[in-house]
């Protein structure tokens, strides 16, 4: 495993990334000290070690939804091992979107498959 953490809160905007009309299909998440205003955007968890950068082909896991990492930023590595932090975007891609982005492909993620107490997960 090269991360595990629990979701611990959502922001009031958590998902809002992910409506159709918008065609983003991202969510954002950040440690559970994220200040207030990005909070306000992001799925919440708990503060952890990264072990390893996760990379192409790996398993990422939110909750019970499983996605393969397709691509990887060049800033997920540093993001998330300082904050907690990236935008998991959903729909698979060999690029990411921006430098702190990890691409998944997978099911669409959804305010009613994830709820507090389920983990993100990166193998």
């Amino acid at each position: 495993m090269k991360y595990s953490s629990e979701i611990t809160g959502f922001g009031p905007e958590a998902f809002e990334f992910l409506e159709p009309e918008l065609a983003l299909n991202f969510v954002i998440i950040f440690n559970e000290d994220a200040p207030p205003e990005l909070a306000e955007l992001a799925i919440l968890h708990k503060k952890e070690k990264l072990i390893a950068p996760p990379a192409k082909g790996d398993i990422l896991m939110v909750g019970e939804n499983v996605y393969t990492i397709t691509a990887v930023g060049d800033e997920v590595q540093h993001t998330l091992a300082e904050l907690g932090h990236c935008t998991l975007a959903f729909g698979g891609g060999e690029e990411a979107f921006r430098p702190g982005c990890i691409m998944l492909e997978g099911p669409m993620l959804s305010k009613d498959s994830v709820k507090i107490g389920d983990r993100i997960e990166i193998y």
